[in-house]
């Protein structure tokens, strides 16, 4: 495995082939939300992961806006994969960065692996009122987490795994991972809510949700319009939210058989 800095972010590349795939994480993790997938990937493609810029528990805890931190991806692309298209394996807050990275840059794209995040214009749309609740009721917790920071801050995001049942390790979270639900409330003319561009994949699309959890974060007719073009698919899991740790084995087998 080889690192390089692009913008004091530590970015690693492992594994072989022609095709690059980009791993972007979300929250409340770190690049080591791959570390499974990369082990079945690389013998056929070169895997490109990192901490998502501000989540790493070194990092100076600022803000970044939406159009900060799809310039790192573009950058990211540029350096690692200069003049070539890659594969975007997406999950979370991950799902939201590449997909409007996609929106901007369809060029750049050749196919994308999205982990139970959907269109976020069509899943707001099919929400239950109960959803809403649940939704707006963590997403305003983890932002005040950021506000408040420290070891409250740390706290609250912790906490907050707990009750999302995530299986990643507790150690890296801390209040830093919480700006991205801040920009989104409370951003002003920052915030992701008005910038959000439309999603359309022309390329290639696998979508994969884990069905057992408090609220669905996608449509059910905009997946069933997915899977109905040529080259796409849609695979349910009996997982939560964090399908390839609670299910490695199969969603790794998945997304390699698709890619394939």
């Amino acid at each position: 495995m080889s690192s390089l800095s692009i913008r004091d972010v530590d970015v690693h590349v492992e594994g072989e082939g022609a095709e690059s795939i980009v791993m972007v994480h979300g929250w409340p993790d770190t690049y080591r939300l791959w570390d499974a997938t990369v082990q079945t990937l690389k013998n056929r493609y070169r895997c490109i992961r990192f901490t998502l810029p501000g989540f790493d528990p070194r990092s100076d805890g600022r803000l970044r806006t939406l159009q900060e931190l799809l310039d790192f991806l573009d950058e990211v692309i540029e350096r690692t994969s200069p003049g070539k298209k890659v594969i975007l394996l997406l999950h979370d807050w991950g799902c939201f960065f590449g997909y409007q990275f996609y929106a901007r840059h369809p060029e750049k794209v050749s196919r994308i692996v999205g982990v139970d995040i959907g269109d976020p214009r069509s899943t707001a749309k099919t929400m239950t009122g109960r959803e809403k609740a649940i939704m707006l009721a963590y997403q305003t917790w983890n932002a005040t987490a950021w506000r408040i920071g420290g070891r409250i801050g740390d706290w609250m995001i912790r906490s907050m795994a707990d009750w999302a049942r995530c299986p990643s390790d507790r150690a890296p979270m801390s209040w830093r991972m919480g700006y991205p639900y801040y920009v989104l409330w409370f951003g002003g003319r920052d915030s992701f809510r008005g910038q959000v561009r439309r999603f359309e994949p022309k390329c290639p699309m696998l979508f994969v949700y884990g069905a057992r959890k408090p609220l669905r974060f996608h449509s059910p007719q905009w997946a069933a319009e997915l899977k109905q073009k040529p080259g796409n698919d849609v695979v349910e899991f009996d997982t939560g939210h964090w399908v390839m740790s609670n299910q490695p084995e199969r969603f790794n087998q998945v997304v390699r058989e698709w890619l394939a």
